[in-house]
């Protein structure tokens, strides 16, 4: 059946019916001459970044001696461009956020601002490489399935969010606005683990499996770190002020000290909660308080009832490591 092009004639009608909704005490539109940062962009820069810290192993493959400096150099200058861009773009907006006016205009040179923060950036990488060395080890030496450092950099969707967050991470000690944000929650689409880049995270981190973990902006956590899936590092309920106001700035979220291991689906909540060194958390717990170094929480062992059958249910059996 062929389209009716007489149905056409309204768009027009409809077109002018959305537009009119574009106010400018609308919150979800931004129109006018001052670009907010590219999605698209910020991207790219990921996977820049991506191919500087793990060369051979995503887009280009065919690297060697002979082209590396060539290939480094291309990547750096155009990560100098993007960063600038973005970085100048990501600060002009939250000036005027803070300033609360609408013009684009400024004394304040935020090119050269969004250049020396590139820049400082750039400088970063070779301490990110040491540090992402630590947690590619971290995930070979922790999990049995994995033959190869070489599978955690392809295959490992734990690594990937832990890379962009470590990424995101040294732009927010760098006071870059907006853009860690929006590259942790790209990974967060990518992998399903919502990392948050405020989070200071040491080396060693492993996060297995990775479905559904969530790591809180307030997050402490220590060195030689493993979290397996639907670990939640959450806040308690959030404080508000006199006219109910969220209080923004405080720690809500936990600390987890080195060599601590938390199971499955556990979740610990709450800024004065410490889960001290080498300690074990059980799978499903529910943790509000601090735990002392060196203890192991589990739930109470769990019954199974099995129905139309004569054998008894197995029990779990408290000296074997259950593990996935």
């Amino acid at each position: 059946m062929a389209s009716d092009f007489r149905l056409k004639e309204q768009l027009p009608e409809l077109t002018e019916q959305i537009v009119s909704t574009y106010t400018s005490d609308d919150s979800i539109n931004h129109l006018g001459h001052c670009p907010l940062p590219s999605y698209t962009a910020v991207v790219d820069i990921l996977l820049d970044f991506k191919d500087i810290l793990y060369p051979g192993y995503k887009r280009h493959t065919n690297l060697h001696a002979g082209n590396i400096r060539y290939h480094v150099g291309g990547l750096i200058d155009s990560l100098h461009d993007q960063l600038t861009t973005q970085i100048a773009r990501a600060l002009r907006h939250e000036h005027r956020v803070l300033q609360n006016h609408k013009d684009c205009e400024t004394d304040i040179d935020f090119e050269a601002k969004g250049q020396a923060m590139a820049i400082e950036m750039l400088k970063r990488i070779v301490k990110l490489r040491h540090v992402l060395a630590t947690d590619v080890q971290a995930a070979h030496d922790g999990d049995p399935a994995c033959q190869t450092t070489d599978e955690v950099v392809f295959c490992y969707p734990g690594f990937e969010a832990i890379t962009v967050y470590r990424i995101a991470h040294e732009l927010v000690q760098l006071n870059v606005p907006f853009i860690p944000r929006m590259m942790t929650e790209w990974a967060h689409k990518e992998t399903g683990i919502d990392i948050h880049p405020g989070a200071t995270i040491g080396d060693y981190f492993f996060i297995d499996h990775g479905t559904g973990v969530v790591i809180g902006e307030t997050c402490h956590i220590g060195k030689h770190v493993k979290l397996y899936q639907g670990v939640t590092l959450g806040a308690l309920s959030f404080p508000t002020d006199a006219d109910g106001q969220l209080i923004r700035g405080q720690k809500r979220h936990p600390t987890i000290e080195d060599d601590v291991v938390v199971y499955a689906n556990a979740t610990i909540l709450g800024g004065r909660t410490v889960i001290g060194r080498e300690s074990v958390i059980g799978s499903s717990v529910w943790i509000t308080r601090s735990v002392s170094p060196g203890t192991t929480v589990v739930l109470e062992k769990p019954q199974l009832k099995v129905r139309g059958s004569d054998e008894p249910a197995d029990e779990l059996r408290p000296e074997v490591n259950y593990q996935i």
